[in-house]
C-alpha cells in the first residue's frame, strides 16, 4: 500500500484509530495568506532586504542589529488578521473527537489554537509570546506592534524579545522531548505542509514506529518511500475530506 492516495481507504483507517498525531510545518499555514519560506513565493525569496531573510532572523542578527530586526520581523513574519484554515479546522475537530492525541508544528502564528486545538506543541515557539530578556516580564503582540523602533521592557527597560526560536537557538527541550513521546506512541502519523529538509523538526519522523505514516505534501520528500499514503493536494481540502 505505499504511497496510496485514496482518501476513501484513509478515512476507514482514521475511523479505528484513536492515536493519531499530526506533524506540521509552513505550508499548513499557507492557505491562511500567511507565506512559507522556501517556495517560490516564500520569505526567502524576497530580495528588497540588504541581508538575506534567514540571516536576518538569526540570533547573531537580532542582536548585532536588533532594530532592523524588530522592523523585518514586523512586516514578515505577523499576519494578525490570518484566520484559521479548512486545515486546522479539520484538526480541531479531529482532537475534539478523542482521535487526535497532539498537534506538533514548526509554525508560529497561533491559529491551530484559533481553530480550537488543545494540545499544540510549538517547535519554534509563537509570535503572541513575548518576554523581556533581562526579567523576564511577558508581553502580548499587540505590546511589540505598538512599539516604535526596540520594543522596551516597563519594567526595567530591558529588551522584550518574542518567544520565538531563531537560527542559531536550540529548540526547547522539553517541548522537543514530549513531542518525541507523541510520535514514538503514536499508530498513525500525518505529516502535512513540510518538505521534512529542516532539522531538527525533520528529524522527528524517525521516532515513528506505528502502523500509517500519511504524508500530505504538494512536493516530494525524503520520507515518500516510508509511507502508506501520500497526497499531492493543497492540505486543508485533503483533511476537510477526510475528517
Amino acid at each position: 500500500m505505499n504511497g496510496d492516495n485514496s482518501i476513501e481507504k484513509l478515512r476507514k483507517h482514521i475511523e479505528k484509530c484513536s492515536n493519531i498525531v499530526f506533524l506540521g510545518g509552513a505550508g499548513v499555514s499557507t492557505e491562511s495568506n500567511i507565506p512559507d519560506f522556501r517556495s517560490a513565493d516564500g520569505l526567502y525569496k524576497k530580495g528588497d532586504y540588504k541581508y538575506p531573510p534567514e540571516y536576518m532572523l538569526s540570533h547573531t542578527f537580532f542582536v548585532n542589529h536588533t532594530e532592523e530586526f524588530f522592523d523585518f520581523y514586523k512586516h514578515n513574519m505577523i499576519y494578525k488578521d490570518a484566520k484559521p484554515n479548512k486545515a486546522h479546522i479539520a484538526l480541531a475537530k479531529l482532537e475534539k473527537m478523542g482521535k487526535l492525541k497532539a498537534v506538533i508544528t514548526q509554525n508560529i502564528d497561533g491559529l491551530h489554537q484559533m481553530a480550537g486545538s488543545k494540545n499544540v506543541l510549538e517547535l519554534h515557539g509563537s509570535i503572541h509570546r513575548n518576554y523581556c530578556v533581562n526579567c523576564n516580564e511577558n508581553y502580548s503582540l499587540d505590546f511589540i506592534l505598538e512599539s516604535q523602533g526596540v520594543p522596551r521592557c516597563e519594567k526595567c527597560g530591558g529588551i522584550v524579545r518574542p518567544d520565538v526560536v531563531l537560527y542559531e537557538e536550540m529548540l526547547d527541550t522539553s517541548i522537543l522531548e514530549r513531542s518525541i513521546q507523541y510520535i514514538s506512541n503514536a499508530k498513525m502519523l500525518i505529516v502535512g505542509g513540510t518538505s521534512l529538509n529542516v532539522y531538527p523538526a525533520a528529524g522527528l519522523i524517525s521516532y515513528f514506529k506505528g502502523e500509517l505514516l500519511v504524508l500530505i505534501n504538494k512536493d516530494e520528500t525524503p520520507y515518500d518511500n516510508r509511507a502508506d499514503f501520500i497526497f499531492r493536494e493543497k492540505i486543508g481540502e485533503v483533511l476537510s475530506k477526510l475528517i
